[in-house]
């Protein structure tokens, strides 16, 4: 009974056992499907795939999309193959396939792997990760793990790499990139030694397009610019812009200088060339700076700045030109900002001070106005030029302090003159874009006493660079001021005569480059005159002739029609306290001095040439020489040599027919037969040239 009562419960409980074990079989099996139907669903939706191996490294298990894409394009079945064989590790990432082949060789794991077919698309990346698979015994039984799309991710951070890296405008590569390149390849010429050469372009001209057609003109301008720059380096080097109008190129593999000079050339020429935009031919220029590592820096920091120098002397020397980097550069640039610094402190030191060059009408000799002309003298090297110190003050900001402590001082002493003397002052286009020059202008004018009608500001063609509204407004303020304005150095900036209709000059000042030399027979520059005085009478304006030096143009200045004169033929720029003395001593008629007869401008020299004298031929040495004639040395003529016919050679295997004007010891003075074109002075003649001890 017992023993029927006990079997009957081990069955209950064997039945109890076997329903639960099924029914852990059955909830086992559920969440296996659900996981099941997650991974599915996982895998369908592309967000996410997976893989697994057998021991030997072979795929045995991966999401069919993947699969289809790797059919797709390697054209192969990825299924069996060697995971090592379908996919590699990227190659800029800081791990290799020799990582993930180790991996797999030790069994070990590993995570987010950036990978990408080992053939066939190479835009196509993903994310690996994996662990062995450990069977319950602890064999080893393959890889299993999972992977991730990247290839929307790459794309993103190629494009943003692509705006970090890249000029938007055109193309190039930005600054930053080419600092990138530029540090890369001066290592790579360290490790080789070979040098690498850096090009520093700036464009000539390019603001005015920009203020004159527009900015949107401009832009189309500088991706012109940029295309044909590309073509002209080639595969050279590498090409970049740096900002605004600066372009910047790194040449490496040691190119030599004759080189890179031809290349320069072929840039200069293409950058050069007319341009066609929005209905109206363009044309600009290029000036460029070239610095050779290792020889000028092996750093790019200072072949940048060596560079730039070179940049900054190509500009000064003209423009439209290559220079290289010398060590004296930099020395000129350290000369700069000390005269920089040293400016500064003129300016509360009373180092400056002004002097006035006399005005002169023609038709009553009387002397009707001065021009106040800035001086320095440096308590340690003297007299400093303006001619190097203005254009200093204009890059360093100093300009508008210094030109306003000129426009207050010119109206304080010109307040002491006689009443019908005027003052003129020279406006920087800085100053004439400052909105507050005609409040500046109205104050000096009330601190001295000085009537406005006698202050004249002198201002050049660059102020017209600037938007037109705001030159047309600064003009409107100015006149309400009720002072005169003047157009200086007439027919050297930009002469586009279009502003003339609209601009309220009070007079046009002819540059001294018009007036030197037009009292010479043959020069056209008196035509030139003739033209201005034209314009200028028929808007209403008074013409003044700057530099004049010789008497004999004074009579020629007349006859042509311009109103006064300026210039050293009615002495030099005296200080302040002369002023009242020079006017009084005369009652203020100007009394003319210097020479009397103006005769060609003479180029000093020292070059051996071959001297004819009848039958006798001699090698004498030329001391200067102009278009009429020269003065020779080596020779001793007699007295009566005076009108004697010779022939000399002027050119290489040219013999030039000339006569005796005059003799003195070894020296003598011959007159040309026929006026001779200087410029005929061919580059091979160079080496006929003495030098100087």
């Amino acid at each position: 009974m017992l023993k029927a009562i006990r079997n009957g419960l081990n069955d209950r409980r064997g039945s109890v056992r076997d329903s639960d074990q099924r029914s852990a079989r059955e909830e086992a099996f559920a969440r296996g499907q659900q996981a099941l139907s997650l991974v599915r669903e996982f895998e369908e939706m592309g967000s996410g795939w997976f893989w697994q191996t057998d021991r030997a490294g072979r795929l045995t298990y991966l999401t069919a999309k993947v699969a289809s894409e790797i059919r797709d394009s390697a054209s192969i079945d990825p299924l069996g193959q060697v995971l090592t064989d379908i996919f590699q590790i990227d190659s800029d990432s800081p791990d290799t396939e020799r990582t993930l082949v180790f991996h797999m060789s030790s069994r070990t794991s590993f995570a987010e792997y950036s990978i990408r077919l080992a053939s066939g698309d190479e835009d196509r990346w993903w994310s690996i990760s994996g662990k062995p698979l450990i069977d319950p015994l602890g064999h080893f039984q393959g890889f299993v793990g999972h992977g991730s799309d990247l290839t929307a991710k790459r794309r993103s951070e190629a494009e943003i790499t692509k705006l970090a890296m890249f000029d938007g405008l055109t193309g190039l590569a930005n600054r930053q990139r080419m600092r990138l390149s530029l540090d890369q390849t001066l290592a790579q010429g360290r490790a080789s030694y070979r040098s690498t050469a850096m090009f520093l372009l700036d464009l000539d001209r390019f603001k005015a397009v920009n203020d004159t057609l527009g900015h949107q003109t401009g832009d189309l301008l500088l991706q012109q610019v940029a295309q044909r720059l590309q073509r002209a380096v080639g595969e050279m080097g590498l090409v970049g812009r740096l900002g605004g109008d600066e372009f910047q190129v790194v040449i490496p593999n040691g190119r030599h200088r004759d080189d890179l000079s031809t290349l320069s050339r072929t840039i200069i020429d293409a950058l050069s060339q007319p341009y066609f935009l929005s209905g109206s031919s363009i044309s600009i220029g290029c000036s460029i700076g070239i610095a050779v590592a290792p020889d000028d820096g092996e750093i790019s920091e200072i072949l940048i700045r060596n560079a730039d120098l070179a940049l900054y002397v190509a500009k000064a020397d003209g423009r439209g030109v290559h220079r290289f980097y010398k060590p004296e550069m930099l020395a000129g640039a350290q000369v700069r900002k000390r005269l920089e610094d040293d400016l500064r402190l003129a300016l509360t030191q009373n180092q400056l001070h002004l002097v006035y060059q006399p005005v002169v009408s023609i038709r009553t000799q009387r002397i009707v106005g001065h021009e106040a002309l800035i001086r320095w003298d440096h308590p340690v090297h003297g007299p400093i030029s303006p001619s190097d110190f203005v254009p200093i003050a204009e890059e360093s900001g100093l300009i508008e302090s210094i030109g306003e402590w000129v426009l207050r001082t010119a109206c304080a002493e010109a307040a002491t003159w006689p009443d019908d003397v005027r003052v003129a002052v020279n406006v920087s286009p800085i100053q004439f874009v400052n909105p507050a020059l005609p409040s500046i202008v109205t104050n000096a004018l009330a601190r001295s006493g000085l009537s406005p009608d006698r202050l004249e500001l002198e201002i050049t063609e660059g102020v017209f660079l600037t938007d037109d509204s705001s030159s047309e407004a600064m003009f409107k303020a100015l006149k309400g001021v009720g002072v005169r304005l003047a157009l200086d150095d007439f027919g050297t900036g930009y002469s586009s005569l279009g502003y003339l209709r609209h601009a309220p000059f009070d007079k046009i000042k002819i540059d001294q480059s018009f007036v030197k030399g037009a009292a010479v027979p043959g020069n056209r520059n008196a035509a030139i005159i003739k033209a201005i005085v034209t314009l200028a009478d028929t808007l209403g304006m008074e013409t003044t002739a700057e530099g004049v030096e010789i008497q004999d143009e004074i009579e020629l200045i007349r006859d042509l029609g311009c109103t006064h004169i300026q210039g050293y033929v009615y002495g030099k720029p005296r200080k302040f306290d002369e002023v009242m003395a020079h006017l009084n001593a005369h009652n203020g008629i100007a009394q003319p001095e210097g020479y009397r007869i103006s005769r060609p401008p003479r180029v000093k020299m020292l070059r051996r040439a071959m001297l004819k004298v009848g039958d006798q031929t001699g090698e004498v040495r030329i001391r200067n020489m102009s278009t009429a004639g020269a003065l020779i040395d080596g020779i001793e003529f007699p007295e009566s040599a005076v009108g004697m016919p010779v022939r000399i050679e002027l050119i290489e295997g040219q013999m030039f027919a000339a006569s005796v004007r005059w003799s003195r010891g070894a020296l003598a003075g011959i007159g040309f037969d026929q006026p001779f074109n200087l410029d005929r002075l061919a580059p091979q003649q160079q080496s006929r040239i003495l030098k100087r001890g």
